[in-house]
């Protein structure tokens, strides 16, 4: 059905957005006492499903959630599912999923539901076909005509003229007359709005004050497609007036679409949120991080292992917004991060996320995990299953509590991630070597004698195995290099790896000696 048809009566969903009785303070530096004392703090974080959650979304989605709970308002998760197109199959439930693993639980969402729904654009049609009628009624929209191959070309003569292609504003002043006979006619159209100038300087929370005229460097918006859908400027405005948002945190690259928001508020005759734009997370080389960076999403990240604190850290540190922040030795809960969180501490510049240190918060993670008692009890049945489904079918596991614990204390210092101790090269830490002793070129003489010699080496580790197993390969005799490569086939049935001494010290005393004795029994 076309776009003319359009008229209030068509809404099949009921919208109601409740009196607010929030004041919404604009400037930046007296906001926060006014409005954390109104009990209608509503802020949202609204992504598109055209990609799965990266850092930089991250970032905003926690700023927004923290600056809810610190002020004892809601975090609402809102689908922006408009450009059918481009969506991106199951990534709008990988996006609740992300938040909720991170800790970043939304008081509103598709999932939980809520008084002020649907949560997905898609969802909510009818009630932008029904207030795009009192724009074109009042005279801020108009039917556009314009076909894209004209559209194409106005781009391409821009260009080339090394111009910022925009749109000429043609259809803006057709008569009624013409639009009637192109409408009667049933000839394809959008609906875009009239832009007009505006030089107020609009207060940000986190900008402070700026000033920009759309209107001198971009053509009318479209705000609603010949298919019927809302282009993402007329549908973020509606949903936040009809879901009461008081206040749109987001990032900057938003900053010139705010000038065509607040226009489309006036017009419509509504109060506007108050705005604050966050600077951008940038990549290392000075690009913005994007959903095209498949190994900074979040589910890529949970997948290879990575913790949510370790994430939450890691963008808390990249930007500001946090006051007290510890040293590099330290990871902060998410408890502590809300505490220490300050909107008026966020930089308004462009900064640079700390990539560097994603592996050294993980490690801080891991440490903190393994001395919280209750912490460390879920991370010792995370590595048992995680044993199980690595070694699935092999009943030679070694998984106990008192195991696991000593492997965990010696990889502190060592590894960054758990799935570290889960390569091929680790293998020989939780599967117990199945050979032949006859591959090797030991006797069993001589590994009986090493096991008493074993049982008197203290301390267990690489310095003194290393110069005890050097002075009885001397005593007997042995071949330096094969005595070592049995050795290792004996601990760990690898040809490589780490060194020998290495894997006895990591498997213990006791369990090194275990080994060797089963190697003897098998011969």
């Amino acid at each position: 059905m076309g776009i003319i048809s359009f008229s209030r009566q068509w809404a099949q969903l009921v919208f109601v957005r409740p009196t607010s009785t929030c004041p919404l303070v604009l400037t930046k530096r007296n906001f926060a006492e006014e409005t954390y004392n109104c009990n209608k703090v509503r802020v949202r974080f609204a992504p598109s499903p055209t990609g799965f959650l990266h850092l930089g979304g991250l970032r905003t989605a926690f700023y927004n959630y923290l600056f809810a709970k610190q002020s004892g308002g809601s975090f609402v998760l809102r689908i922006e599912d408009t450009d059918q197109d481009r969506l991106v199959p199951n990534a709008m439930e990988q996006l609740e999923d992300d938040l909720i693993w991170a800790g970043i639980q939304p008081d509103e969402s598709p999932r939980v539901g809520g008084n002020y729904g649907p949560y997905q654009q898609s969802l909510r049609l009818s009630l932008y076909q029904k207030e795009v009628v009192p724009l074109l009624e009042n005279g801020s929209a108009y039917h556009c005509f314009c076909t894209e191959s004209r559209l194409n070309l106005l781009r391409r003569e821009a260009l080339r003229a090394r111009q910022n292609p925009r749109y000429d504003n043609r259809c803006r002043n057709l008569s009624q007359e013409e639009i009637n006979k192109k409408l009667n006619a049933g000839e394809s159209h959008c609906i875009r709005f009239k832009l007009t100038p505006f030089k107020e300087k609009m207060n940000d929370i986190i900008l402070d004050e700026y000033e920009i005229n759309v209107a001198s460097i971009e053509g009318d918006p479209v705000i609603m497609k010949s298919d019927g859908f809302p282009t993402y400027h007329f549908a973020n405005v509606v949903d936040d007036h009809y879901m009461e948002i008081s206040h749109v945190l987001r990032g900057v690259e938003w900053m010139q679409s705010t000038t065509k928001h607040l226009l489309l508020y006036k017009a419509l005759g509504w109060d506007p949120p108050v705005y604050g734009h966050m600077p951008l997370l940038m990549n290392k080389d000075g690009t913005k991080i994007s959903k095209r960076q498949n190994d900074l999403t979040v589910k890529s990240l949970r997948e290879r292992g990575f913790y949510p604190l370790t994430l939450l850290n890691l963008v808390s540190h990249s930007g500001g917004g946090f006051k007290d922040l510890p040293p590099k030795s330290s990871i902060l809960t998410l408890d502590q991060l809300a505490a220490g969180f300050d909107i008026n501490l966020i930089k308004s510049s462009s900064c640079q996320l700390m990539i560097h240190r994603l592996l050294e918060f993980n490690n801080l993670e891991l440490q903190r995990r393994v001395e919280d008692e209750t912490e460390f009890d879920l991370l010792k049945n995370e590595i048992k299953n995680k044993i199980q489904r690595t070694f699935s079918g092999n009943s030679n596991l070694q998984m106990s509590d008192e195991y696991i614990t000593t492997i965990l204390t010696w990889s502190l210092s060592r590894i960054s991630n758990v799935d570290d101790l889960f390569t091929p090269n680790f293998a020989f830490l939780w599967v117990k070597p199945k050979l032949d002793l006859k591959i090797t070129d030991v006797e069993k003489s001589d590994l009986q004698s090493l096991i008493g010699i074993l049982e008197t080496v203290e301390p267990f580790n690489r310095e003194t195995l290393g110069k005890t197993l050097r002075a009885y390969n001397d005593e007997r005799g042995l071949k330096y290099k094969k005595f070592m490569m049995s050795l290792r086939s004996v601990l760990s049935g690898l040809k490589e790896g780490p060194s020998v001494t290495e894997m006895m010290e990591l498997l213990g005393k006791q369990n090194t000696i275990d080994r060797i004795q089963e190697a003897i029994k098998n011969s």
